[in-house]
C-alpha cells in the first residue's frame, strides 16, 4: 500500500487491516511519533470508549535524528527509530486507536520540495479511510517538517473528489501557540473532559521525556493556558482548550495558499492597527 520499504501498520485490537481503516472517522496527520498526542486531544477523546467513531493516525517520519539526552544519549538512530515506534504503539493501544500507519520517509525527502510518493500514500491513506475529520500541523508551525507534511496533505486532500473530502480539516498547535489567530479564522476545540486521557498518551514518550524535552508538561500547560486566557472578560468555561487553524478551505485546489496566510496576518495587523488608532489621544 506504501511507498517505503520502511512502512508499518498497525492495528491495536487485530482487526483486519483494511477494515480498521474504513471505520475510521477521525484521522491525525503527523510528522514524528509524538505528534498525534501532543496536538489531536480532540480527536482521540472523540472517538476513545465509541464503536461508532473510530482515531487512526499516520506518522510520516520515524523521528531517528531526535535530540536526546540522559540514558537515551548514546542510542544510534536505529535505536531511536525502533524505540519511537514502539511508543508510537504503545499509545495507540492506550488511546484504542482504530489503526495507526508510519509511512517511514526521512526528513530530507520531503523538505526539499514536493514528493510525489508522499501525496500518494497520503492520498490511499485518505481514501482507504474516508475521515469525517482531519487534524494536521498547522501552516505557521515553525517546524520544516511539520510543514513539509501539511502542505503534502493538502496536496493530497485536492486530489480528492468533493464526496471524497473530510467535513473538517483543523490545522493544530506543536511548535508555534495559535492563539493569535483572528477568531474567524481560530477553532476552539474544548478537550477539558480528555485531558487525563491526553496527558496518559504524552506520558507514553519516556525517549522524549527522559532524553531532555517534557513534551508531557508543556502539553497540559498550553491547554490550561489556553482555556484561562480564552475570554479576557469572563471566568473559565473550560479547563482544557486546543485551538486550531481551519484549514478547510485549503482542499480547493483554487485557493492560494500563500495568498490565504497573507490574509489572515492582514486581519491580525489590520485589527492591531484599528484598536491602536482607538487609543491615539
Amino acid at each position: 500500500m506504501f511507498s517505503q520499504s520502511a512502512a508499518q501498520l498497525f492495528v491495536p485490537d487485530r482487526s483486519d487491516a483494511e477494515a480498521a481503516l474504513r471505520r475510521t472517522t477521525h484521522l491525525g496527520v503527523g510528522a514524528h511519533p509524538d505528534d498525534l498526542e501532543l496536538m489531536t486531544w480532540h480527536g482521540i477523546a472523540a472517538c476513545y470508549g465509541s464503536r461508532e467513531r473510530w482515531f487512526s493516525g499516520v506518522i510520516v517520519t520515524d523521528g531517528a535524528s531526535s535530540p536526546r539526552a540522559g540514558r537515551y544519549a548514546a542510542h544510534s538512530d536505529e535505536q531511536m527509530r525502533i524505540e519511537r515506534w514502539s511508543e508510537q504503539k504503545q499509545a495507540a493501544r492506550l488511546g484504542e486507536y482504530s489503526a495507526v500507519a508510519a509511512l517511514g520517509f526521512q526528513s530530507s525527502q520531503i523538505n526539499a520540495g514536493p514528493n510525489r510518493e508522499l501525496v500518494d500514500d497520503l492520498v490511499a491513506v485518505l481514501q482507504a479511510t474516508t475521515p469525517e475529520v482531519v487534524y494536521a500541523h498547522n501552516l505557521f508551525d515553525a517546524h520544516d517538517t511539520h510543514l513539509a507534511v501539511a502542505l503534502h496533505l493538502i496536496a493530497a486532500l485536492r486530489t480528492l473528489s468533493e464526496s471524497e473530502r473530510p467535513k473538517a480539516v483543523y490545522g493544530c498547535e506543536v511548535w508555534r501557540s495559535l492563539d493569535w489567530l483572528p477568531d474567524s479564522d481560530r477553532c476552539l476545540l474544548d478537550v477539558s473532559s480528555s485531558e487525563p486521557l491526553g496527558t496518559t498518551l504524552a506520558s507514553v514518550y519516556e525517549s522524549q521525556i527522559a532524553g531532555g524535552k517534557r513534551y508531557d508538561l508543556a502539553s497540559v500547560g498550553r491547554r490550561r493556558a489556553n482555556a484561562t486566557y480564552a475570554d479576557p472578560h469572563g471566568v473559565d468555561r473550560m479547563s482544557a482548550v486546543e485551538y486550531a487553524m481551519d484549514m478547510t478551505p485549503l482542499m480547493d485546489p483554487s485557493v492560494d495558499i500563500q495568498q490565504h496566510l497573507v490574509g489572515i496576518l492582514r486581519k491580525l495587523s489590520d485589527g492591531i492597527a484599528a484598536r491602536l488608532l482607538r487609543f491615539s489621544w
